[in-house]
């Protein structure tokens, strides 16, 4: 890799992890181009991306950002999981390194503030944008869907006394 090429992608990564509100330093302990095609694949499914870049690079694309205090993390076959949705590629990166122990989450940082392992770990665990998303809207329609229970409870209980009334008159 030549001099322009390794500014080149210094910018970009530079660029990318700007705009992501998370990331995550990962150890890679032999993973094979399968697993590494499945973890990228597993990230991109969930709004979130795996770059491998070597460690020098890496630090010369955190200096600046918010994740300039993970330049010390950067020792070893590492890699960068981030995401803009701070719980999506904690989740992906723990699942993946629970299942797979090549993979060992080395520590990570949300907007500026530096996580150790215990932290992306329990970042993790926490229920994503979507997930919250969901259940906010359920219970803003909770409530509407009561009230509209309610208020056709009478009608129906008439519904069924006229049809009881019917059955007997045909009955007798």
């Amino acid at each position: 890799m030549d001099r322009q090429q390794k500014e080149e992608l210094v910018s970009s990564l530079n660029a990318t992890l700007t705009q992501q509100s998370f990331i995550a330093i990962t150890l890679n302990k032999g993973l094979t181009v399968a697993e590494a095609q499945a973890l990228r694949k597993a990230m991109r499914e969930a709004g979130a991306g795996y770059k491998v870049a070597k460690n020098r690079l890496a630090r010369l694309a955190i200096a600046g950002t918010k994740f300039e205090n993970l330049g010390d993390l950067f020792k070893g076959p590492t890699g960068i999981a981030y995401s803009k949705d701070p719980v999506a590629a904690a989740k992906v990166c723990a699942k993946f390194a629970k299942d797979n122990k090549k993979l060992e989450i080395v520590g990570g940082n949300l907007n500026g503030q530096k996580l150790d392992v215990a932290g992306v770990e329990t970042l993790a665990t926490l229920p994503s944008l979507d997930e919250l998303r969901g259940k906010i809207i359920g219970l803003v329609q909770a409530p509407a869907t009561k009230i509209a229970g309610v208020v056709q409870a009478p009608a129906g209980q008439l519904a069924r006394l006229l049809a009881a009334k019917a059955k007997q008159g045909e009955a007798a």
